[in-house]
């Protein structure tokens, strides 16, 4: 399993271009894919967090993503395109459910909105991740790649 800092470690490029996609908006914030057994996969907006070394969302109450992350784990997470400079971000890995009291604290003073106890913390292991670097009129992205050992 690797956590966000492993990736900054091994690809710095994908790490930091990563960064910058996913808090281009100013707050961080990704398309999720999740699964859950035979059932076709859902996207979902969410607010994503780098903190302390690792990559979080929360998830609200009982919502099918939350089901989707708790029972099945895997996901896909894409950050939003800007059609103007279209560069592109797209992870893949396993969800792990937080319940350390000190972690969910450290993301909840890092979170752009308030997140109450009906709010599950999970991070995101990332297991790939894909960045396709290319200006407006450019075509093919030039893809760099990394994939966890």
């Amino acid at each position: 399993m690797a956590r966000w800092a492993d990736l900054e470690a091994a690809a710095p490029l994908i790490a930091s271009e990563g960064r910058r996609l996913l808090y281009a908006r100013g707050d961080g914030e990704a398309l999720l894919a999740s699964v859950r057994g035979g059932d076709a996969p859902r996207i979902h907006p969410v607010n994503v967090g780098i903190v302390d070394g690792e990559l979080l969302i929360f998830v609200i109450g009982a919502s099918p993503k939350r089901r989707d992350l708790e029972e099945d784990g895997r996901y896909a997470l894409h950050a939003h395109q800007d059609p103007a400079a279209p560069d592109e971000l797209a992870l893949r890995g396993h969800a792990r459910l937080v319940a350390d009291p000190a972690r969910r604290a450290a993301a909840i003073a890092a979170w752009p909105f308030e997140a109450d106890d009906s709010y599950a913390l999970f991070a995101l292991d990332v297991e790939a991740a894909v960045l396709g670097l290319r200006a407006a009129d450019e075509w093919p992205p030039r893809y760099t790649r990394w994939t966890a050992a």
